[in-house]
């Protein structure tokens, strides 16, 4: 695979572990990983990498499953060169790879107001558009001006928030391009009111949530007018193991990796619990976790 693709300025490798980058700590290697320089290097490589080559974009892994059996064909991780946070007057532009967290902190820093809710999610701004993230009653929708992506030939295309078609966790935006950077537009406010507001949502994710466990984020998407964690409760799914991995007891739309648990125990689980809310409430939960790679 690797002599097929073509030169890059970044780092690539065959056969790559991805376990130890995400969250659960599970999962096969990829065929390849390659981590371009910066932009340029990535719409380059895609431009010139054969179209029968599956291609997968990785930020943080925070809301991923990566299965035993790995990734068959490149896993792109946008590292350094996409992680940069600049001000722009009342807006931000962050970079896909930059910290959903030190968004939020670099506005705080310029006294710029409404992207408090982002340091409440554990992951990257690209993986934020990609799913339109939310938490603490607002959504990347709410904030975002205009995104910058690649399609799979390496063309530039500039969105704008309607163009990217964000409804709850969804983008319209095609699944084989590349979220490379994001404007945000925010208001002025007093910098200590921020950080507060900043505070107040760290002290909470930390007190409702297993934040200090191997777990991937909230599994599955909340169904119209209800609330998974709730339906998850409802059908005695809460503390429920599969071998290493359980339902957590402190947040029970988590599922975590509490010792040597498989990727394939974590899915089983996932599958049980859904099985168990739809014979107790007739409702089917929508993964939110995205799960990719194939079983070992």
């Amino acid at each position: 695979m690797i002599d097929r693709l073509p030169q890059v300025r970044g780092r690539i490798s065959a056969d790559a572990p991805l376990a130890q980058h995400t969250w659960f700590r599970v999962g096969g290697p990829a065929e390849v990983l390659f981590r371009p320089a910066d932009i340029d290097d990535l719409a380059t490589f895609l431009s010139r990498t054969p179209r029968d080559v599956n291609v997968l974009v990785l930020g943080v892994a925070s809301n991923l499953l990566v299965r035993d059996g790995g990734v068959a064909g490149v896993v792109v991780q946008l590292r350094r060169g996409f992680a940069d946070v600049a001000i722009d007057g009342d807006r931000v532009i962050a970079g896909a790879g930059a910290l959903d967290l030190n968004v939020a902190l670099t506005a705080r820093d310029a006294g710029l107001a409404g992207l408090e809710f982002l340091s409440g999610i554990p992951g990257t701004i690209g993986g934020a558009l990609r799913m339109n993230a939310g938490a603490y009653g607002r959504e990347i929708v709410d904030v975002i001006e205009s995104a910058v992506a690649l399609d799979r030939d390496g063309k530039r295309h500039v969105l704008t928030r309607d163009a990217m078609g964000l409804t709850y966790r969804h983008s319209d935006v095609p699944d084989d391009w590349i979220f490379v950077e994001a404007t945000f537009k925010a208001t002025k406010d007093d910098v200590a009111a921020i950080g507060a507001r900043i505070e107040e949502i760290q002290t909470q994710r930390a007190e409702t949530q297993p934040v200090r466990a191997r777990t991937g984020g909230s599994t599955f998407a909340n169904p119209d007018g209800d609330k998974a964690w709730r339906l998850i409760d409802e059908a005695g799914c809460r503390g429920l193991r599969i071998g290493d991995a359980q339902v957590s007891e402190k947040h029970c739309n988590f599922l975590i990796n509490d010792g040597a648990a498989t990727a394939a125990d974590l899915e089983t689980l996932g599958e049980t619990v859904r099985d168990r809310v739809r014979a107790k409430s007739g409702i089917e939960l929508r993964w939110e976790i995205k799960r990719i790679g194939t079983p070992r």
